[in-house]
């Protein structure tokens, strides 16, 4: 049958992720070192071991970014003496400075015109396992639906998020494809899921995962050309 439904990955395949989190974890100490001095001026593998025992108590966080970072700084503040309530609202606005850089973000230059091109011929959804919200990126429109695990409370590989997707695009399995950098998270998640799955490598790596994708990108607007080659083949 043929494709009527592309999923996404987000971070490292609409954009260079690496300079958005470091960017994003800059403005967050900035904003501790203003407001709370405290813990602002601790060394940042502070924050990296709280983080690691507020996940090894609630491993389910691990898809949970935003509910453990604001976890973690919580912790971490009344750990250097602030109350409960004084460290939940600075919790709160470290977070939001964070956030607000995560959303700073450069498309790859064929992001943009490879998903509006997209979008008039097929549906268009969203699968991450981060929290970058493609409303607040200026995308929505592209998208039917975005899925993220925060709000599922599981991510890929599991299947489930690549099944919501195909219930909330309303097709079969080998109606859909998805694409993405991450070998087993995106390729192999879909595949179980018994999704097509098209792996982004821009860098050339080889193949280390164990179920292949159907095919390989080094940039999005290579995409359209394999869909089309697809339906020839159909």
């Amino acid at each position: 049958m043929s494709i009527q439904l592309i999923t996404f990955d987000l971070d490292d395949t609409l954009w260079d992720n690496r300079p958005v989190i470091e960017g994003a974890e800059a403005a967050m100490r900035d904003w501790l070192l203003e407001h709370t001095p405290a813990l602002g001026t601790l060394p940042v593998e502070h924050l990296w071991a709280i983080r690691g025992e507020v996940l090894a108590a609630e491993p389910s966080l691990r898809h949970r970014l935003s509910e453990l970072r604001r976890r973690t700084l919580r912790r971490a503040l009344e750990g250097v003496g602030y109350s409960a309530s004084d460290a939940l609202d600075l919790a709160e606005g470290a977070f939001q400075a964070m956030l607000h850089a995560r959303h700073r973000i450069t498309f790859y230059p064929d992001t943009v015109p490879t998903l509006e091109r997209l979008a008039m011929r097929y549906s268009l959804g969203v699968i991450t396992n981060g929290n970058a919200d493609v409303r607040r990126l200026g995308l929505a429109d592209y998208f039917k639906f975005a899925l993220c695990a925060e709000e599922l409370g599981i991510g890929k590989p599991d299947p489930m998020p690549f099944l919501e997707a195909l219930r909330r695009g309303g097709v079969s399995a080998s109606q859909a494809v998805h694409i993405g950098d991450h070998p087993a998270d995106d390729i192999e998640g879909a595949r179980r899921a018994g999704l097509k799955a098209i792996w982004f490598n821009p860098q050339g790596k080889a193949w280390e995962g164990e179920q292949a994708p159907d095919a390989e990108i080094g940039s999005l607007q290579e995409l359209p050309e394999v869909l089309t080659r697809w339906a020839r083949w159909h």
